[in-house]
Order: C-alpha cells, then sequence, then structure tokens
C-alpha cells in the first residue's frame, strides 16, 4: 500500500466535503438552494459548466479513444461552439423572462402542465440512466488502489459526494466545481509531464510517431449518403452536427446545464458563462486525447499489454508508474471530476423532482417544507444512481455509452423544445405524440446498434434524428387534429 498517496487522496476528500459543507447557513429558500441565490460570477458558472460536461468521462475515456483511435473527436467538439450560438440566441431570451428554477417551467409557459411534466419526467430518466453510468466510470479512479474491487468502488464514488448538494445546494456545487476543475486540470498536465520523461525523445518523437501512425489526424471531410457513412461515429458532418445537436440539448433543455445557466446574475453574464466555457472544454480534451497518444506511444514502445477495458488505461498507468505522491495527486483528481459532476446531477435532480412534480400537487407549502423534502430527493436519488451503475459495469466504452445514452432522449426534448419556441401553433396534444414518436425511434435505432437488424447508425445522429423527428411529427399531427377539430 503507498501511504502517502492514500494520504493525498484522502486529504483531498475530507478538504473538499469540508469546503461544500461552508455554505450550508446560506441555504435559506429554494432560490438559495437550486439556483445559488442568482448571485454566482460568470466565470465560476463558466468552471462549472465545464465540470459538468466533461466529468470523468472525460478524464478515463477521452484517453482511451486516442489511444485506439487519432483525434478525430475534436469534430464533435467544434459543433459543441455551434451549439452555444444556437442556445444564447434562442433559448437564453426565454429562460430570463420571469423568475424560473428548471427548464420545464417553459415548456407549461408555453403548451401546459402535461407537457412539462412528461418533459421533466424524460429528464429525470435521462439523467438518472447517463449519470449510472458516470458513477460506474468513476468507480474506475478508485478501483485501481488495491484492494477496492469494483462494486466496493462505485458505493465509495457515489457516496463521497453527497455533501454538496445535500448541505449547500446549488452555491456548493459551483464552488466544489471550480475548486475540482482547477485540480483534475493540473492533475492531467502533471501526468502528461511524467509520462513524456519515461519515453526517450519526449513530445517531438511522440508526434513524429503519431503522425506517422495517422493518429493526429483531426478531421474526416468524407461523405456520402450511405449506411456506412452513417455508422461512422466521427466525421466532421457526424461531429459538427451531431455535437451542436447534442450540446443544444443538453445546455439547452436539460436541468442539469440550464440550472447553472439560470444561476447567474444576468442574461448576459450567463451568456458569457456559456462561450468562455467552450474554449477551456475544447482545451480540456485536447490534452486528454493527448495523454491518450503519448500512452499509446509508451506501450508501443515498451512492449507492455495494455489493460483492458480500454478505460482503465490512463488512471492504472497512473498508479503503477507515476511517482509516490504524484498519483494521488492525479487520481484525487479524478475523484475530483467525480464528485463535481454527480453533485452537480444530484441537485438538478432534485430541483426537477421537487419543482416539476412534488410542488406542483402540493402548493402553498412553506419554504422550510420544501427543502427538506429536496434534500430527502437527493439521497433518494442517490441510491438510484448506485444501483444503475453497479449494473453499467459490462459497458464497452464509458465516454461513448454516457453519450449515445443520453441522446437517445436528448432528440425528443430538444425537438420539442425547439417547436414550442419557434412555432406559435403547434398543439400540446401534437407536441406530446411528437415526443413520444421521436423517443421510440431512437430507441429503436439504439437497440439495433446491439442486434443488427439493419446497418447501425452511430450515436452523433441520434440527437439530430429525434428533434427532427418530433418537429416534424408534432406538426403533421397537429394539423390532422386541427383539421378534425374544425371538421367536428
Amino acid at each position: 500500500m503507498r501511504y502517502l498517496d492514500l494520504g493525498v487522496i484522502c486529504a483531498y476528500l475530507v478538504g473538499i466535503t469540508l469546503f461544500g459543507a461552508h455554505f450550508k447557513n446560506s441555504q435559506k429558500s429554494l432560490k438559495d438552494y437550486f439556483l445559488g441565490g442568482r448571485s454566482t460570477p460568470w466565470w465560476a458558472i463558466a468552471f462549472s459548466i465545464v465540470s459538468a460536461e466533461t466529468s470523468t468521462l472525460t478524464v478515463i475515456g477521452t484517453p482511451a479513444l486516442a489511444f485506439y483511435g487519432n483525434f478525430g473527436f475534436l469534430q464533435v467538439v467544434m459543433g459543441y461552439l455551434l451549439a452555444r450560438v444556437v442556445i444564447s440566441a434562442v433559448f437564453l431570451p426565454h429562460y430570463f423572462r420571469g423568475e424560473l428554477f428548471t427548464a420545464y417551467e417553459l415548456m407549461q409557459r408555453r403548451f401546459g402542465l402535461r407537457l412539462r411534466r412528461l418533459t421533466a419526467g424524460t429528464f429525470l430518466l435521462l439523467r438518472a440512466l447517463a449519470e449510472g453510468v458516470r458513477v460506474f466510470a468513476r468507480s474506475f479512479g478508485v478501483s485501481i488502489v488495491p484492494g477496492m474491487g469494483e462494486a466496493p468502488s462505485t458505493i465509495v464514488s457515489v457516496g463521497l459526494p453527497f455533501f454538496s448538494p445535500l448541505e449547500g445546494g446549488m452555491t456548493a456545487v459551483i464552488w466544489t466545481d471550480v475548486v475540482q476543475m482547477i485540480l483534475y486540470v493540473a492533475g492531467a498536465i502533471v501526468s502528461l509531464f511524467v509520462i513524456l520523461d519515461h519515453i526517450p525523445g519526449g513530445l517531438a518523437y511522440v508526434l513524429n510517431a503519431a503522425a506517422e501512425a495517422g493518429k493526429l489526424q483531426v478531421f474526416d471531410f468524407g461523405f456520402s449518403f450511405t449506411t456506412e457513412f452513417f455508422a461512422k461515429t466521427y466525421t466532421f458532418w457526424a461531429g459538427v452536427l451531431g455535437g451542436c445537436f447534442l450540446t443544444t440539448a443538453s445546455h439547452g433543455t436539460e436541468q442539469l446545464m440550464v440550472q447553472r445557466l439560470l444561476a447567474a446574475r444576468s442574461q448576459g453574464e450567463s451568456r458569457l458563462a456559456l462561450f468562455a466555457s467552450w474554449v477551456v472544454i475544447f482545451f480540456q480534451f485536447s490534452l486528454f486525447l493527448l495523454i491518450g497518444t503519448v500512452l499509446w506511444v509508451f506501450y508501443r514502445d515498451s512492449g507492455l499489454q495494455p489493460p483492458s477495458p480500454p478505460d482503465r488505461i490512463y488512471p492504472q498507468y497512473i498508479w503503477q508508474n507515476l511517482p509516490v505522491g504524484v498519483a494521488g495527486l492525479v487520481i484525487a483528481a479524478i475523484l475530483a471530476a467525480a464528485m463535481s459532476n454527480l453533485s452537480a446531477a444530484l441537485n438538478s435532480l432534485s430541483s426537477t423532482t421537487i419543482m416539476d412534480f412534488y410542488k406542483l400537487r402540493q402548493p402553498g407549502r412553506e419554504e422550510k417544507h420544501y427543502l427538506r423534502l429536496a434534500k430527502m430527493a437527493t439521497l433518494g436519488w442517490g441510491a438510484v444512481l448506485l444501483a444503475i451503475g453497479i449494473l453499467a459495469r459490462n459497458v464497452k466504452s464509458v465516454l461513448e455509452a454516457g453519450l449515445g445514452i443520453a441522446s437517445i432522449l436528448y432528440g425528443a426534448l430538444l425537438g420539442v423544445f425547439l417547436l414550442g419556441l419557434l412555432n406559435e401553433h403547434a398543439s400540446e396534444r401534437a407536441a406530446m405524440i411528437g415526443m413520444s414518436a421521436g423517443i421510440a425511434v431512437n430507441l429503436f435505432i439504439a437497440v439495433n446498434s446491439y442486434v443488427k437488424w439493419f446497418p447501425p447508425i452511430a450515436w452523433t445522429w441520434y440527437v439530430l434524428i429525434g428533434s427532427s423527428l418530433t418537429i416534424a411529427v408534432s406538426l403533421a399531427a397537429s394539423a390532422i387534429l386541427d383539421r378534425e377539430q374544425r371538421v367536428g
């Protein structure tokens, strides 16, 4: 056992827990608990967005993508920027009209109560499934410590992040995000230099070897309307379009991200946080792809067998090869990303449960009553995520699994939001029909990727297909229902 490494990890966990608990006394109302009192500076929200968007999936999943592939994932990241333009122009003006606590209140304002509940329920299902996969991803950072198996590691990785959202609400989530993001980026940079020190020739040699093997390729401009084209995950068209639709859905319709945007002091600061976060995200993905490439050169030249599954490559190398103390710092950095995202997910699941369901059925209660139930909901969702995380141990790539699961439901959510914001005539009933169709078709496509009834479609196309189908079916249903109403 490497007691210095374990000491560094434990010191971090205790320190960040105490830091989050420090904000407990500022939680006087639901506005404080769920929106941080709308007093958070834009740069802190930007860091918090980065922490939520990247998380452990980035830390351990992205190096694996570069290890076995190339830099093609950056094409998806470029789509993230285009999405921010759409969100800034279309979504933010609506979110800052009045005081909203959740994204789904906007659906009630436009359509009605039934669609608010349907979109909120879809989010709860989406975030629980996607976050459950992330819970398993977090366990990699713990399970490489000697004596910790995957199941106990999953329990530890869920239990630790409870305290920030439970006691300090959204304020604690955002400020611990800032600290943890700085830590895991610093840990990644340190690990990159340590790995390079183990390779004769350093970075120049790595880049030359990677270039010769085609591993530095970013763009794939191939285009054709064939099934093979739609089965390729990382092409320019799939990446930019898929990344744009994915991020527009996640940042524009999902409470996990919208809650952060609503916590800003104004619409202008919310927009500034959104664009600033992309700069950091692009740097992060580039950094972790480079780490994966460096590890590929290391394993190739050393003749060692890389660990399996692929997502273990980075954390296991850290524990086995980095100097004592440094390894503990980097593992603590991975746990930082883990705790950051899970804390935010628990808070957003709790806010949607209370604001979009319970408070609608039980209005007029005291704020203390809702706050107490919000904390109980946080505990309940933690148990749900733990169960899903244990069941998710058979996924091949945690990064692609998390994004793929989310994309199944994102398409319908984005479609119905765009319909509501850009079309004044579609009815609530038509929107619900279209949303149900979008979910059903995307679920069928996702299942086909395993059973192979027809050539599979890459997850990068799911949101585009789902949102387009949702809008088309909703408009068709609206036209049919209107005609029936006129005839009747």
